[in-house]
């Protein structure tokens, strides 16, 4: 068989660096994208130094020409994308009466337009190939959380976007699944502690006292979840949304 290729937005670090790192263990080569190429080096060199095959790009996902780029690049350099990972996501919090439209707009631009224009370019290559995973980062922000308007409305978004997906393309061997992250210790939510005044391990430690597992999560417990949605044996797992919180949530 072939070796797959995946293509996993946001790769620069946290989460996004954590999948594209899984991925290639599990034995596909892989085009990292980040806003900055040059951001991406740590994520490729790492896969390189592993023995696997990686490529860093640079692209907003948000904008349709910096997408097919992309996309073509990775088709010419590694092989036809067939495994789609979309993770790329920024935050601009605030209460609904202080959020401006730019902070309204940057938000959705990121998270579901460029969900939707990776999406549509890399179906091509799945649809061609008869089979493709796409994974969705959603998360329990969907279910509304305070000071968040625009990222839980993106990420909900996610969800409804995922499974339609599933309901098209399912029939050309392309599964379409969201993973819906809890509290995942990533240089975003420092930036969040930050914020609040407070130190990181503090803020750590808050959070892990209302999780029901007692920790927070690491960006390689959502990387495990994504390894899974994008393997073989999970053909016949689409149009889910998979909330990995440590505890429920619905």
């Amino acid at each position: 068989m072939a070796q797959r290729v995946a293509l996993v937005t946001g790769a620069a670090r946290g989460i996004g660096a954590a999948i594209a790192a899984r991925l290639a263990a599990d034995g596909m080569a892989v085009a990292a994208v980040d806003l900055e190429e040059a951001a991406t080096a740590g994520t490729v060199d790492a896969i390189r130094r592993a023995g696997g095959r990686a490529l860093g790009i640079g692209a907003d996902v948000a904008d349709a020409a910096a997408v097919e780029d992309a996309v073509r690049r990775t088709a010419e350099e590694l092989g036809a994308p067939t495994v789609l990972v979309n993770n790329a996501g920024i935050l601009r919090d605030n209460l609904l009466f202080r959020m401006t439209e730019d902070d309204w707009d940057a938000v959705v631009r990121v998270h579901l337009r460029g969900a939707f224009l990776m999406s549509r370019a890399v179906q091509r290559h799945q649809v061609e190939a008869g089979w493709g995973r796409i994974v969705s980062l959603s998360s329990t922000s969907a279910l509304g959380n305070r000071g968040q308007a625009n990222y839980a409305a993106a990420k909900a978004g996610l969800q409804g976007f995922t499974k339609t997906l599933a309901i098209e393309l399912g029939r050309f061997g392309v599964t379409a699944n969201a993973i819906a992250p809890g509290f995942i210790a990533t240089d975003m939510l420092r930036a969040a502690a930050d914020r609040l005044g407070m130190p990181f391990e503090d803020y750590l430690a808050a959070a892990a006292r209302e999780i029901p597992v007692g920790r927070v999560g690491q960006p390689e417990d959502i990387a495990a979840v994504a390894s899974f949605l994008c393997s073989e044996e999970a053909s016949f797992v689409s149009g889910q949304v998979l909330y990995v919180a440590g505890g429920p949530k619905a």
